[in-house]
């Protein structure tokens, strides 16, 4: 946050001096086209950093840093634009933004290369494949458990409304919309509250369809029944009339 009011007190005096460009303070980093970039959302990539700075010039390198255990950003990163002039533009504009409730800390640096580290952005996009390597390895691990089980789940049902949706935000969403893995964990969340949902109404209806199927001790003895019992009391008051007519018959002497 200090930088940033710096930068900007240094800019607002420059505008107010009328200082030409060659006495500006950018001048002290003409030997440099590196900035350093502090202060981004963790669940931004490197596409989504490249896409919000590409806007002021060519970027030729980037090195997001990540944990080394993780993978996952610590939110802060280095760029290199393809002209020095692109770093002045991406100082003085960028600096201060909000990207997705964060506010960008945008400077000057003279960044130093790690020993085997390429300039280039092609090896931007294997780190970020690497980094990627354990999530993928566990869904296929996933995969072939499900495999020999016969197929997951989800496989053997119709896809839900929100998977559909989500499979189509990945499938279609611009890649490089730093919107985009906003949308995603949001889909994602709704994704899980719909299988949590369709997981109870499958519990629920088992229990019901095994009840129907075995049916219970009352469902078996008719007697137990309100219509069984009524039909056992018609049962039993005819045999007592039986029964006490043929002992009047007997009184009277006849036989029945």
């Amino acid at each position: 946050m200090n930088s940033i009011r710096s930068i900007k007190n240094l800019n607002a005096k420059e505008l107010e001096l009328c200082v030409p460009p060659n006495a500006s303070w950018h001048t002290d980093y003409r030997d440099t086209a590196y900035i350093y970039i502090g202060g981004l959302p963790f669940d931004l990539s490197e596409g989504d950093v490249l896409t919000v700075f590409s806007q002021y010039g060519n970027p030729i390198h980037l090195n997001l840093i990540r944990d080394k255990e993780t993978g996952k950003s610590k939110g802060f990163c280095f760029l290199k634009y393809e002209d020095q002039r692109s770093c002045d533009l991406a100082v003085d504009n960028l600096g201060g933004a909000s990207v997705m409730g964060r506010l960008l800390s945008v400077d000057h640096t003279r960044y130093k290369k790690k020993e085997g580290e390429v300039e280039g952005l092609r090896d931007m996009d294997e780190e970020v494949s690497n980094n990627d390597t354990d999530d993928d390895s566990t869904r296929k691990r996933r995969r072939t458990s499900d495999e020999k089980n016969g197929g997951s789940e989800d496989e053997r049902r119709p896809m839900l409304k929100e998977e559909q949706e989500l499979a189509k935000l990945l499938r279609d969403h611009d890649a490089d919309d730093p919107m985009k893995a906003y949308l995603v964990k949001q889909k994602e969340e709704e994704v899980t509250e719909a299988r949590r949902a369709l997981n109870k109404y499958d519990v629920v209806g088992k229990d019901k369809r095994q009840h129907g199927h075995h049916g219970s001790r009352r469902d078996r003895d008719p007697g137990r029944t309100v219509k069984g019992r009524l039909h056992q009391r018609e049962r039993t008051g005819r045999k007592a009339d039986q029964n006490m007519g043929g002992r009047l018959l007997r009184v009277v002497g006849v036989n029945p």
